[in-house]
């Protein structure tokens, strides 16, 4: 059975970090792109960070650069978002999906096309 399962959310006070993953069961990750998307109460899903095959090209949305790092560890078939100067409005569902699709990483992040999704783990940034 695919599978794509994240785990590491949680409450975290303003400031804090989190490290979250994203697992996968039944496919072998490392031939896709894979992406970080994230939805708050009466938003719509929104790309956070992508990362390319290899791992080489990545590409994270204004509001997380300097303080997200996407990576990936193909021998333990997952992969990994960093997470550090926390603020309140990161406070969100994070999902992570995959793609073989050959458009970049930019725009994978921007169209929320993925072939697999996880079901999300919650991320509340509150003191």
């Amino acid at each position: 059975q695919v599978q794509l399962v994240e785990s590491g959310g949680g409450l975290v006070q303003p400031g804090g970090s989190l490290r979250l993953s994203c697992a996968a069961s039944g496919f072998t990750l490392d031939v896709y792109k894979i992406g970080w998307f994230r939805q708050a109460p009466g938003k719509e899903r929104e790309g956070v960070s992508c990362i390319n095959r290899g791992g080489g090209i990545t590409h994270y949305r204004d509001s997380v650069k300097g303080r997200f790092t996407i990576s990936r560890d193909t021998a333990k078939n997952a992969v990994y978002l960093q997470m550090n100067s926390l603020k309140p409005e990161d406070t969100a569902v994070y999902f992570c999906g995959a793609t073989s699709s050959r458009v970049g990483v930019a725009s994978i992040c921007q169209t929320n096309n993925m072939d697999y999704w996880g079901k999300g783990t919650l991320v509340t940034v509150s003191s």
